[in-house]
């Protein structure tokens, strides 16, 4: 249920992607896109303007990872607004480069030991219904309408909270772009409620602020979606994808409005590797599949097997405080009680030893390392699903059993 941690939406080793990247191997390995120009990053970079949200003439290029997508987003935001700041969210997760961790929130093991950091980095609260403390607003169990485990509305979803924020923050005038994931990954698989990501943009459009989605984990049918994004009807100034695009090879692109990608100086975005032609092959056959075999709907359906599964856990053990997520990107939040919601980090992990244990690769994520996330491949057929669920089901009762036990 790893999936590479999010890497192989269409399995670890899909026969069109080996094909295609054999016969890439072939023809040749490496020229460098800034030197030699070649077919498979042109044809990837035009078939990721077309997919993307949003109709408007885009521009995309390649680099060789996520944390390099947003370095390099950051860039092209800072370009063509000719502003510093950059906004980011508490438990948002932008990966391990100087910047990157600028913007990401968790401090230990990402930063710890590791600054000083990029400057010009300012991060606001992100809207965490379980954990919002407007109790009303609160997301015990899901409401499947608006995806699984989203309040029924969104306490900072209005303009004048975001002008309170900004003032006490940062000056809006100053923002080069606002970086944000629509769905925490490693922050715990918390979806933003629609309401606030709409009132986010709108906020953001008025003071010529980029908004910069970062697909990374959400992207490429993980969320029912192909793009976390559509969800929203969002259509980003910048939208950055890595992970599973070329279906295990490291490979990411940053995609964008055609206007805000010619702000930076020829020569000034790119690498020796980024957009190497196996990666871009292999990113080809990727989407190939996404398309012929319809992976966001299977994402879609796997997902409704997992949350009713985690359901039914739910109403049988309260250290389940909350299930959320959109598509097949579901977590469960464990905790000591329902009633102080405090984070059960140990239970967590006796889970997952319990889960190894019987052969079932489970992942934490969370600020507090409580929540338990599934990534398993889009391509898992129902009962590989349902055996792994079982696992996890027995797995999750025996580490309670374990809890009980005198230490």
């Amino acid at each position: 249920f790893g999936g590479g941690i999010g890497v192989v939406n269409t399995g670890h080793r899909h026969p069109g992607v080996v094909d295609a990247v054999r016969a890439q191997l072939d023809r040749f390995a490496h020229v460098c896109f800034p030197v030699s120009t070649y077919e498979p990053y042109v044809e990837l970079a035009e078939r990721l303007n077309r997919i993307t949200p949003g109709t408007h003439d885009k521009r995309t290029f390649m680099v060789n990872s996520g944390a390099e997508a947003v370095e390099n987003a950051v860039k092209v935001a800072r370009a063509f607004t000719g502003r510093q700041a950059v906004v980011c969210f508490e438990h948002g997760f932008h990966g391990r480069t100087n910047l990157a961790m600028a913007l990401t929130s968790k401090v230990v093991p990402y930063k710890k030991g590791f600054g000083p950091f990029a400057p010009e980095v300012y991060r606001i609260p992100y809207p965490y219904c379980y954990r919002c403390d407007r109790a009303d607003r609160r997301s015990p169990l899901p409401r499947a309408e608006r995806g699984v485990g989203m309040a029924d509305g969104c306490c900072m979803a209005d303009r004048a909270y975001f002008e309170r924020l900004f003032a006490a923050t940062v000056d809006p005038a100053s923002v080069a772009a606002i970086v944000m994931e629509l769905e925490l990954g490693e922050g715990g698989f918390v979806p933003a409620p629609p309401e606030y990501v709409r009132a986010l943009a709108a906020f953001a459009e008025e003071h010529g602020i980029l908004f910069v989605a970062d697909e990374i984990q959400t992207g490429f049918g993980r969320t029912g979606a192909m793009f976390a994004c559509q969800h929203y009807d969002l259509v980003p100034d910048l939208i950055i994808t890595a992970k599973s695009l070329a279906g295990g090879l490291p490979l990411a692109g940053v995609t964008g409005r055609a206007d805000v990608m010619d702000a930076a100086e020829p020569g000034g975005l790119g690498g020796t590797y980024g957009g190497n032609p196996l990666a871009c092959a292999a990113a080809l056959a990727v989407l190939d599949a996404m398309e012929r075999e319809r992976i966001p709907q299977r994402a879609r359906r796997a997902g409704e097997r997992i949350a009713t599964r985690f359901r039914g856990w739910a109403e049988c053990y309260p250290c389940i405080g909350d299930v959320r997520g959109l598509g097949a990107m579901i977590g469960m939040e464990l905790v000591t009680d329902r009633e102080s919601r405090t984070p059960d980090k140990a239970l967590t992990a006796r889970l997952l030893g319990r889960a190894l244990t019987r052969g079932l690769i489970l992942l934490s994520a969370g600020t507090y390392g409580n929540v338990v996330r599934v990534l398993a491949p889009l391509t898992i057929e129902d009962d590989v699903l349902d055996e792994g669920l079982e696992v996890m089901g027995e797995a999750l009762a025996e580490a309670l059993a374990d809890s009980r036990q005198p230490q």
